[in-house]
């Protein structure tokens, strides 16, 4: 009689590539045990067979199916999956490539969007569409604060919310105080979102109408530096004849939560005018 071939546990690990770490899980969801476990070194051993059963597993994990579905098939000694199971599978892998279609579509317009930024003159006349936002009031110390406010405060509420942001993101200020204040700034931020929701002590959320008429203009460098900016705009409204009909918003594209350097901090001001 032909003697088993064994196989111990580092050996069947390096011939099939794959983890000892990865063998134990295998064994420990009850997938695949070792043939033969020694009673007194605990040594665990390998057959040949367990090789192909192994490759089986990894085919049907790159098909999608998971360990707990993998796991029942065996145990219903098919070992591979029925015509539902694998029409099912397809509908779920179609339903997936959508989702992954949508974020690509996503992901490009943001993309389009920041490149657009990047690229726009210095000063364009826009309009701005009706959108809603979370907002969120609240009088800062300084510039500085805006940042920890964001994503300390405003962005785990939001997330607790559901809020759901638009793609491309888009995220302003507007400042409510009646004159220039170095300190105790009232600021409002506002974030883009896809729907309205519940307020909170927090956030809350509000419809603001189109502005069909925009001066919009790059400022880039930290925010106490926004004053140079709007020096420039609104010499150019005044020199253009234009008037300004509603409060300045300041939207930001790139700042401290991307970029370490405040030099290359990326703004645009917009400025409602007729």
């Amino acid at each position: 009689m032909r003697e088993k071939t064994k196989l111990k546990i580092g050996e069947f690990s390096k011939m099939m590539q794959v983890t000892v770490r990865t063998l134990h899980y295998y064994e420990q969801r009850g997938l695949l045990t070792p043939d033969e476990v020694d009673e007194w070194t605990g040594y665990r051993y390998y057959s040949i067979g367990q090789m192909q059963k192994l490759n089986d597993i990894r085919d049907l994990q790159r098909l999608g199916f998971s360990l707990d579905e993998i796991k029942d098939l065996y145990e219903e000694d098919s070992h591979t999956p029925s015509i539902r199971q694998m029409t099912e599978k397809i509908k779920e892998t179609e339903a997936q490539l959508r989702q992954l279609i949508a974020r690509r579509n996503q992901l490009l317009d943001w993309r389009n969007s920041r490149k657009k930024m990047k690229k726009m003159e210095k000063f364009s006349i826009q309009s701005l569409p009706e959108i809603i936002v979370a907002s969120h009031r609240e009088v800062i110390p300084n510039y500085e604060a805006l940042g920890p406010l964001c994503y300390e405060k405003i962005g785990p509420e939001m997330q607790r919310l559901g809020c759901k942001c638009t793609t491309p993101d888009y995220c302003f200020t507007v400042e409510h105080n009646k004159e220039y204040a170095p300190t105790d700034i009232n600021i409002e931020y506002c974030q883009q979102v896809e729907e309205m929701g519940q307020d909170s002590s927090i956030i809350q959320f509000k419809r603001l109408p189109a502005v069909p008429k925009a001066l919009c203009m790059k400022h880039v460098g930290p925010y106490e530096r926004f004053y140079e900016s709007f020096t420039e705009a609104f010499r150019y409204i005044e020199e253009k004849g234009y008037k300004v009909t509603g409060q300045p918003r300041t939207s930001y594209i790139d700042g401290a939560w991307n970029q370490n350097d405040p030099e290359k901090w990326l703004s645009i001001i917009q400025i409602p005018i007729k």
